[in-house]
């Protein structure tokens, strides 16, 4: 286990415990999260080390590798992919018509795609061996391992996105830093972070499955990816919701807590987190952050 001694955004060396959690999906392990005590920024710590961490990535129930269709949530998420692709889509095309998009930990391939069949030049990385060998052979996409990240050449994406792939980077400030490397000055990045002050994550404390420890080694608020940023001389320019992540985070926090699948319960708490957060502005379950160089 690592243990991490300063704040990955501050470098405070105080910290306090938050929660305590379950990983729920594959290793039944506990793992504590904390607080830094200057900034309240939280944290998974002690967490695996980096060598380690993927092996909790090894279940058939971890969709974004395995693409499985199996059983009622994983079918819910599926069908609403195919949906949030092409907002995604869309989101991307307000800023530019056509360009070269990077996308980290790009799964097996399905955001890629639907921007290589829009005329994208598109790259991808991604450290999983099977979600990476799944997108090569079902869509033909280039895709690397995360190593090759530091040989690519500065300034040469108009768009780099990383779909709720933030919250599992291991050096954190290093991935920030290569963003700005790779991005053009007049590119944008597209972060997708789940958010801790959110309704559905305060109704289900440490049960809340967007914790998901340990591949979540950090927890973010909006201030947080804004001081993150700000760090490294990058500025968020706009914030958007995620609606149905709030329905679908509600589900698995539902099985969970209740060993099994409750449509009626999950709905109305994922409806009552997106309305509190329609009346807070930024406290959506996941968020969508834009950001450029300063």
């Amino acid at each position: 286990m690592e243990k991490l001694e300063f704040c990955p955004i501050c470098n405070s060396v105080q910290n306090k415990p938050f929660l305590v959690c379950v990983d729920h999906t594959v290793s039944r392990e506990t793992f504590n999260i904390v607080e830094c005590e200057s900034c309240g920024f939280k944290f998974t710590n002690p967490r695996p080390n980096e060598s380690d961490l993927g092996q909790y990535y090894k279940s058939e129930e971890y969709v974004s590798h395995s693409n499985t269709k199996k059983g009622f949530i994983n079918s819910v998420y599926q069908t609403v992919r195919k949906y949030t692709l092409l907002k995604k889509l869309q989101l991307v095309s307000k800023h530019f018509k056509t360009g070269k998009i990077l996308d980290i930990g790009c799964g097996t391939g399905e955001f890629l795609n639907t921007c290589k069949n829009a005329k994208w030049e598109t790259l991808g990385i991604e450290p999983d061996d099977d979600a990476r060998n799944m997108a090569i052979k079902n869509y033909g996409l280039d895709i690397r391992k995360e190593s090759d990240l530091c040989g690519l050449t500065d300034s040469s994406f108009d768009v780099i996105s990383m779909w709720h792939v933030l919250e599992h980077v291991p050096k954190l400030n290093e991935r920030v830093e290569e963003l700005k490397r790779l991005i053009k000055p007049t590119g944008i990045i597209i972060i997708a972070v789940p958010n801790c002050a959110s309704l559905d994550a305060i109704s289900y404390q440490e049960l809340w499955a967007a914790y998901d420890v340990p591949r979540h080694l950090y927890h973010f608020i909006p201030k947080d990816i804004d001081a993150l940023f700000q760090k490294h001389g990058m500025k968020v320019f706009q914030t958007l919701p995620m609606v149905f992540d709030s329905f679908y985070v509600s589900m698995l926090s539902e099985k969970i807590k209740t060993g099994r699948t409750n449509v009626i319960r999950s709905t109305w708490n994922g409806f009552r987190s997106n309305l509190s957060a329609l009346r807070s502005g930024k406290k959506y379950s996941s968020q969508i952050y834009l950001i450029r160089k300063k």
